[in-house]
């Protein structure tokens, strides 16, 4: 259809119901969740009760535990930020070779490699955690068994969680950065090594640059993906859990208003952070 032409009136009323039962769905549950973590009542759930940051900042004194007083849960988010802060390194790292190595060289297999590379988008993150844990747990049992080598870090814990989280984030990484570097201008590198330039200063000073939108942007989608992830980290996790994994024991036990505070603190957060990408991707394009 073209968008110029006129449309009928049941045609416009069904695209806006449309649009506006999605946003609801999309936008009501976290409306919700916020307003009750501000609730002044033990419970998230109606009615209010008043306004209060005490599921924030309260204390122990007070009768009520705040997030931002929780040492349990301060320390999962400190766990999950230092998860998400090495599969980002390992999968931007791992993603740029990846997609040097396939966008720049021909070489026997190079079909089947980008094949098997998306084989982990495709497999559920629980049996992905599951097998990675399997296999890790039958090479920690022939080291001990064998060659009488305890191997710690193949056991459940956060390496174990960081190696599953890699497995299917680095794809990712690398499916973005293989989009942005197959629209590069590689004559501008000719031209620059015809003028004396190295490949490392080509490298530097070239493609570098040119790559930084798609580094950056598969940093931030592998760290979010990382600090969201449950299904993998729950079959591989150990004694200190992330926020994802506590989150879901806690709200075993019961909800509370501070999961909601934690949760208006994580999109606040968010938001935040897209907001001054926006804002230095608006400064970079002015300049």
């Amino acid at each position: 259809m073209i968008p110029s032409l006129p449309r009928p009136a049941w045609l416009r009323a069904a695209t806006a119901l449309y649009v506006t039962a999605f946003l609801t769905f999309l936008f009501l549950p976290l409306i919700v969740i916020s307003v009750f973590a501000f609730n002044n009542a033990p419970y998230p759930a109606p009615p209010w009760h008043g306004f209060t940051l005490n599921w924030f900042f309260a204390d122990s004194s007070t009768g009520r535990v705040g997030m931002f007083h929780d040492g349990e849960l301060m320390r999962s988010i400190g766990t999950s930020c230092q998860i998400g802060l090495w599969v980002t390194l390992l999968s931007v790292l791992v993603g740029l070779s990846n997609a040097l190595l396939i966008e720049r060289h021909d070489f026997r297999g190079k079909q089947l490699l980008s094949i098997m590379m998306l084989v982990p988008l495709v497999i559920p993150g629980v049996i992905l955690g599951v097998s990675i844990l399997a296999f890790a747990s039958r090479i920690a049992q022939f080291a001990s068994g064998h060659l009488h080598l305890y191997l710690r870090f193949l056991r459940p814990g956060l390496t174990l969680v960081v190696l599953g989280q890699f497995s299917y984030i680095a794809t990712i990484a690398t499916l973005t950065l293989r989009a942005r570097l197959s629209r590069f201008d590689r004559t501008l590198e000719d031209a620059a090594m015809n003028l004396g330039a190295s490949r490392m200063a080509v490298f530097r000073t070239i493609l570098l640059p040119y790559l930084r939108p798609a580094l950056i942007g598969s940093a931030m989608i592998s760290f979010l993906l990382s600090f969201a992830d449950f299904n993998t980290t729950l079959m591989l996790v150990g004694g200190n859990p992330p926020l994802t994994v506590l989150m879901y024991d806690r709200m075993h036990q019961g909800a509370t208003p501070v999961l909601n505070a934690v949760s208006v603190f994580l999109m606040a957060a968010s938001a935040l952070l897209a907001l001054a990408l926006m804002r230095r991707g608006a400064r970079r394009g002015t300049a």
